[in-house]
C-alpha cells in the first residue's frame, strides 16, 4: 500500500483545463487538493460541483508562490507524509504522481524535483527561448551558490516529505517562491533528487502577469528575490548568506 499522499494544484483561472486535468489526477491520487487562488473566469464554479475533490478558496488573486504555501499548511494539519504539486495547465502528466511518490519513498529525499531538461523524450516541446535561457540561468546561480546540481530551478512537479516542510518559513507569493524555497532547503540540508518528466507547452504566450512579462523586468526581480532569500538566512546559515550578492551573470 503507498504511503498517505496528497496532490495539490495551485489553480487561477483554469476554466479550459481544470476539469479534464482533475479527472485524470483522480486516477492516479485518492487525496486532491485544489487551491483557488481567485478565480473569475468560472473555475471556481467547475470546482463547487466537484464532490471528489478538497477545496481552499482566496478571496483574491494572491499569487502562485501563495497557493503552494497554502497547500502545504493544509498538508501540514492534515497529518499527510507526502505531498505532490502539479500544475493544472496540462503541462504535467498525471499519470507521474505515483512515480514521484515512489521516488521520494524509496529514496528517503525531502524533495523530489521534476526536471525537464534532465532527459529528452520523444513527443517533447520545444520550450520559448527566453524562458529556457531565463531557466538556465537561474538555475546555474542556485547551483553555484547551493552546492546543487539541478538542471531545472522552476518546475512545478514537485514531491515533498511533509514533515521537512516545517523546517521552511516561506514568505514569497509569486512565480520566483521556489527560488527561496531552494535557499531555505540548502540551508536546512534537505535532500534533493531530480527525476525527468516530458516538456510539455500548451501555450508559450501565458502569462506572468503584468511588468514580469518583460524578460530583463522577469530576471532581475528572481535576482531580488534569491538576494532577499540569502540575506534572511539565520546565523547558522552564514556561509550561504556570503554568496547571497553574487550575480546572475
Amino acid at each position: 500500500m503507498k504511503p498517505t499522499f496528497l496532490t495539490a494544484l495551485p489553480v487561477y483561472n483554469e476554466v479550459e483545463t481544470v476539469s479534464s486535468v482533475l479527472d485524470l489526477v483522480k486516477q492516479y491520487s485518492p487525496n486532491i487538493l485544489v487551491v483557488d487562488d481567485g478565480s473569475t473566469d468560472g473555475t471556481s464554479e467547475l470546482l463547487t460541483q466537484r464532490n471528489d475533490i478538497d477545496r481552499v478558496s482566496h478571496a483574491t488573486n494572491r499569487g502562485y508562490g501563495a497557493a503552494l504555501r497554502t497547500a502545504f499548511a493544509y498538508a501540514l494539519a492534515h497529518d499527510f507524509k507526502y505531498i505532490v504539486t502539479i500544475d493544472c495547465d496540462g503541462q504535467h502528466e498525471p499519470q507521474r504522481i505515483e512515480h514521484f511518490v515512489d521516488v521520494i519513498e524509496e529514496s528517503g529525499v525531502d524533495i523530489v524535483s521534476g526536471s525537464r531538461y534532465l532527459e529528452s523524450f520523444a513527443a517533447d516541446s520545444p520550450p520559448p527561448e527566453e524562458r529556457r535561457a531565463i531557466n538556465f540561468q537561474v538555475t546555474r546561480a542556485l547551483n553555484e551558490r547551493l552546492n546543487f546540481r539541478l538542471s531545472d530551478a522552476f518546475c512545478g512537479f514537485k514531491a515533498y516529505r511533509v514533515a521537512s516542510l516545517k523546517l521552511l518559513n516561506l514568505t514569497e507569493t509569486g512565480y520566483a517562491m521556489p527560488l527561496e524555497l531552494w535557499v531555505q532547503a540548502a540551508c536546512q540540508k534537505l535532500s534533493v533528487r531530480e527525476i525527468a518528466v516530458p516538456r510539455i507547452y500548451l501555450d508559450e504566450s501565458r502569462s506572468f502577469g503584468g511588468k514580469l512579462d518583460d524578460a530583463e523586468i522577469r530576471l532581475n526581480h528572481y535576482r531580488e528575490v534569491m538576494d532577499k532569500a540569502f540575506a534572511a538566512l539565520p546565523s547558522d546559515c552564514e556561509k550561504l548568506k556570503s554568496t547571497g550578492s553574487e550575480s546572475l551573470g
